[in-house]
């Protein structure tokens, strides 16, 4: 949490800490660093740092302030967290927030909100602030305090992995274990009255030192064991203490650093290799990882973190601790403990040399001898999880093997076993494993076959071969009441392009799943829906569809679709031009999707950042961040979004001056756009060459007037007012360039609209400047006849603004809300070709019609005179 204290409180009491209670008496020292000076604390979990916090702001003689690190670390929720423990309640934290985005503006930010007086700046947990953030600071840190700024003083705590920031002049302190005498002071504090001599021996002995264990240990136990007239149990420090201690440590980590850091504990843990003194042999380790299908990735990124030591060809903890914490974290189901079990045996007769033996270990006998139709089940269970929360490709490969053991014995659920592995595997990105989901479907028939055949033809761009059988399957599943039927129909239509079809069913899906009370299932559907609309350019009806999903999900456990939901949240909030909740939900869609491998979250969570970037100017980010979501292969964008990012990317590419990559991007469009399955495609296409051609210097009636030509006529065919905006703009702009302002307006005017219809104000306003620099829009002079252009409504706002009254007092005349009253006023600036509300009197001079609501501006401006001289 965050909070201040002004050194009227002392801080917690601290053992075996003289070391680094001197260093913070340093940075606190009034008369030393009055520059400003910084000290980072490293430590292990539950090792002290934020007591040494806690204690170093209530010694400290001016103000302190403590800042936690943020729940999310989502891009900038660090700052935003430091800026309002700052200043709490203050309505500017927002604005400096937005001003100090950017390595240059955190130093003036913080230096303004905290003023001239000794501050110090405690910041805890250092490593689980977001990178955006930690940048920033660091970037503060080395410049030093501003000229004529006395700087504050900093205080970081970090976890002993973190690597810590290269800082001139910057103090590193480690912390360490508690001597003997220290852990029984420690525990005469925690304790009253003292525990009898033996359990202090006993404790001591047991928590090694460690204070975060030592305390841990000694809340389990009531006052008869601490007296001694109780047992103590065995052991005192059991897996519940250090998963108190380390479990929220281990959460923070990667799933695939958790699950290595698993197999190495159960290595060490089991027949001949845990006698070696030494640790495992790392080649056990790697055999045993890939046993147990485990990433070895990690395993450097580990050892040079310090959480596991490598040396003579062995591995250990480099923390005791943390090799049994991991043990005790590990998941307690049936079938965790039999997977845990094959796992450990496995690792045992890899470390003794047994690989003959360790590669036919399998489940043990029990599980074996279960009915084909329960382990089947068992495995549905399990792949169900994970796809709701794990990486998905370990719930495609569950859920395969359900549809392979149900398969002729339960063919309901062998259905929904393949259609959940397909869309696990989509989600992910891989269309092999797609196809293999598909595969199984050998005994299928009717609806379901045409599905099957229709999609594995699509995933292999057959479309001709495609269509007759999605088309049935939209046909027949859509007149069914089966929310899953449902859900399979609209993914069929989606496939096809028919995105209005494909909301339709996901919406009866959404419906029926509401109305048969299918808990479970309701985040799917929702997520069904929300990208069914996003796709059909509804962008509001998908914002609200998200939202709802997301609280499902939230509610449901269901972390995957939850990631989902915030990137399309980030998508519409890259239309409105909300930069803030671009950054927001990208990042936690970003969060998850990483971990669990949601190659299809993580495409739409990064497109979103870069249509944002786009929309506020610099377009040689943008083109940065879509170049890979473009392109093919492993690593290159989800295979169904790679051909919607390409226009965005040409977009922003021509305007990089990537003209060459968007010239073979657009080719590859041109092929996609060819197959007839994505209605936009065509205009799309043209707004591309377009682009392309003004690139190349395209005549005033040569190529690039053409294709603009082309793209408009063929957007008023194909809906996404949006999108066609985008292409109005794009082609007034180029109009205006080629000295044509008079031509240009028009399309400028019209982009303009749509996107404040949309709010869409980030690209509003560039519609807007470029309207402005036609000479139509503030540029030139104001034309009277554009009055008759402003709807009824803007008419009465533009007479009340022109005789002075605020946005509240015309909202509270008209029953609307200030921020309508802003809208519609921005509205009529566009309209009428001027810049603010100052001109809007030479607007009612030139003789425009005013007296229609003159009386009604009088009143409220001779309302607010009076109010202003008084009581006479």
């Amino acid at each position: 949490m965050s909070g201040a204290t002004h050194g009227t409180a002392p801080g917690p009491r601290l053992y075996d800490r003289a070391a680094e209670l001197a260093a913070v008496a340093r940075l606190s020292d009034p008369t030393g660093t009055g520059g400003g000076g910084i000290l980072f604390v490293t430590g292990g979990p539950g090792e002290g740092r934020s007591a040494l916090l806690a204690r170093a702001a209530g010694d400290f003689p001016g103000a302190a302030h403590r800042v936690a690190a943020p729940g999310h670390r989502v891009p900038w929720s660090g700052a935003r967290a430091l800026f309002a423990a700052l200043a709490p309640g203050a309505p500017d934290v927002r604005r400096a927030l937005r001003t100090a985005r950017g390595e240059d503006g955190v130093a003036a930010a913080v230096s303004g909100l905290l003023g001239d007086l000794p501050v110090l700046l405690c910041l805890d947990d250092l490593h689980l602030w977001d990178a955006h953030s930690r940048a920033a600071l660091t970037a503060a840190w080395r410049r030093g305090p501003l000229p004529g700024r006395p700087g504050p003083r900093w205080l970081v705590s970090a976890a002993r992995h973190h690597r810590l920031p290269g800082v001139p002049g910057a103090e590193t302190v480690r912390l360490g274990r508690l001597g003997p005498d220290g852990a029984r002071a420690l525990l005469g504090d925690l304790c009253a009255p003292p525990p009898a001599a033996p359990v202090v021996r006993r404790l001591v002995e047991e928590a090694a030192g460690h204070p975060g264990v030592l305390v841990a240990a000694v809340r389990r136990l009531g006052a008869a064991r601490l007296a001694g007239v109780a047992p103590l149990p065995e052991p005192p420090v059991d897996g519940a203490v250090l998963t108190e201690v380390y479990g929220g440590f281990l959460e923070h980590l990667p799933a695939d650093s958790r699950r290595l850091l698993t197999v190495v504990a159960l290595a060490g843990r089991t027949g001949r290799a845990a006698a070696r003194p030494g640790g495992v042999a790392v080649d056990a380790v790697l055999d045993g990882a890939r046993a147990t299908r485990t990433p070895v990735e990690p395993l450097d990124g580990l050892v040079a973190d310090g959480l596991l030591r490598r040396a003579d060809g062995l591995l250990r903890f480099e923390d005791p601790f943390l090799g049994r914490a991991v043990l005790a974290a590990a998941p307690a189901s049936p079938h965790h403990r039999a997977r845990r079990a094959g796992a450990a045996r496995t690792a045992s007769a890899l470390a003794r040399g047994e690989r003959h033996r360790a590669d036919r270990l399998g489940p043990p006998a029990a599980v074996r001898a279960l009915a084909p139709v329960v382990r089947g089940r068992s495995h549905l269970v399990r792949g169900l999880a994970a796809l709701a929360d794990g990486p998905v490709m370990d719930a495609h490969e569950a859920l395969l093997r359900a549809a392979e053991l149900l398969r002729g014995r339960a063919p309901a659920e062998a259905s929904d076993a393949r259609f959940l592995a397909m869309e696990a595997a989509w989600a992910g990105g891989d269309v092999d494993a797609c196809l293999a989901a598909l595969g199984l479907g050998g005994d299928a028939g009717g609806t379901e076959r045409d599905f099957l055949d229709g999609l594995a033809a699509a995933l292999t761009l057959r479309f001709d071969a495609a269509r007759p059988p999605l088309a049935r399957v939209v046909a027949r599943d859509g007149a069914e009441d089966d929310p899953r039927l449902l859900l399979r129909a609209g993914s069929a239509a989606l496939v096809l392009g028919d995105t209005a079809a494909a909301a339709r069913v996901h919406a009866r899906a959404l419906a029926r799943a509401r109305a048969e009370h299918r808990t479970a299932l309701l985040p799917r559907a929702l997520e069904h829906l929300a990208y069914a609309e996003l796709r059909d350019g509804r962008y509001s009806r998908a914002a609200r569809t998200a939202r709802e999903g997301l609280r499902a999900a939230e509610r449901t456990g269901q972390r995957n679709v939850a990631a989902h939901q915030h990137a399309v949240l980030a998508l519409v909030a890259s239309v409105t031009g909300d930069g803030e909740a671009v950054a927001e939900h990208a990042g936690l869609a970003l969060d998850t999707a990483r971990t669990h491998g949601l190659a299809q979250a993580a495409t739409l969570a990064e497109w979103a950042l870069a249509r944002d970037e786009r929309g506020r100017g610099p377009a040689a980010q943008a083109a940065a961040r879509l170049a890979p979501l473009v392109r093919a292969g492993p690593r290159g964008g989800h295979f169904a979004l790679r051909m919607l990012v390409v226009p965005c990317f040409v977009e922003a590419a021509v305007a990089a001056g990537r003209t060459a990559e968007a010239r073979s991007a657009a080719g590859e469009y041109a092929v996609w756009a060819a197959y007839g399955v994505d209605g936009a495609a065509p205009a799309l296409l043209a707004r591309c060459r377009a682009l392309l051609a003004r690139s190349e210097g395209g005549g005033e009636d040569g190529e690039a007037a053409h294709w603009f030509g082309e793209a408009v006529r063929r957007h008023d065919g194909c809906g996404n007012d949006f999108e066609r905006a985008r292409t109005l703009l794009a082609y007034g702009t180029w109009l205006r360039l080629r000295r044509r302002p008079g031509a240009a307006r028009g399309p400028l005017r019209d982009a303009l609209v749509t996107f404040e219809r949309a709010a869409a104000d980030g690209w509003a306003d560039h519609a807007r400047s470029e309207l402005r620099a036609t000479g139509g829009a503030g540029g030139g002079a104001a034309d009277p006849a554009a009055w008759g252009l402003l709807t009824p409504q803007q008419q009465r706002i533009a007479r009340l603004a022109a005789q002075g009254a605020t946005n509240r007092e015309i909202a509270g005349r008209l029953t609307l809300s200030p921020r309508t009253v802003d809208h519609h006023l921005r509205g009529v600036f566009a309209r009428l070709g001027i810049r603010s509300r100052v001109e809007l009197p030479g607007m009612v001079g030139a003789g425009l019609p005013a007296q229609a609501g003159g009386t009604e501006a009088k009143g409220l401006v001779s309302s607010r005179a009076r109010r202003s001289a008084g009581p006479s």
